[in-house]
């Protein structure tokens, strides 16, 4: 399983048999999009239209099987939500013996139900830019305090050239934050079931 960073909150995470896409706004940002036909694509909140002809789309709750990859769409307040409101999806992914959450722009508040629904998790991709429009570095390490993954791998941070609506804070900003340390980025994460250590790391991936 190897997963890249290819900007914003878009990751893509595969094996040799199929390739899982989670939001690709990068078209928004002034970047060319990077899903392609055949892909499964995952949106963590509103989207445009999809241009391309995805294996399957997934943009709201839900459990889906589709290729040996189970995905479990969990309801969430937004992080611009209003208390009330619940207008974001977080994606619980298994496949090859790895379980990968995927937060996108949540409010930094699971209740019981939320954590119980996302269970044990080894990986877990989590904005950190923060200023308002997603979660800042306090508010992921509260959700990845109460998760406890195994790896942490941070998104939406300030990079060049992509046009973020609201600033971002750097990735050295955030991490200094989070009060964890990482290696210098990497370009992709390749793992198996049986790579995981026991203690919680953060591993930052260069954009793809």
């Amino acid at each position: 399983m190897e997963i890249q960073f290819h900007g914003a909150n878009c990751v893509s995470i595969g094996n040799k048999q199929v390739r899982i896409i989670a939001d690709d706004r990068l078209a928004s940002l002034g970047q060319k999009p990077v899903a392609k036909a055949g892909d499964i694509l995952l949106y963590t909140a509103d989207h445009e239209p999809v241009a391309v002809e995805p294996k399957l789309l997934v943009d709201a709750p839900g459990e889906y099987e589709v290729s040996n990859i189970s995905i479990y769409g969990i309801q969430a307040r937004a992080h611009m939500d209003e208390a009330q409101q619940k207008n974001a999806t977080m994606y619980k992914l298994i496949l090859d013996d790895l379980r990968i959450l995927i937060t996108g722009h949540i409010y930094p508040e699971l209740n019981e139900r939320q954590l119980e629904d996302i269970g044990t998790i080894d990986i877990v991709i989590i904005p950190v830019g923060g200023n308002g429009y997603t979660l800042d570095s306090v508010g992921a390490l509260k959700v990845i305090k109460e998760i406890e993954p195994k790896i942490v791998i941070p998104t939406h941070y300030a990079e060049k050239g992509l046009a973020y609506e609201v600033p971002q804070a750097g990735l050295a900003d955030a991490l200094k934050g989070l009060g964890m340390e990482a290696g210098e980025p990497v370009d992709s994460l390749k793992l198996k079931g049986l790579d995981l250590d026991d203690v919680t790391k953060v591993i930052a991936l260069k954009r793809s």
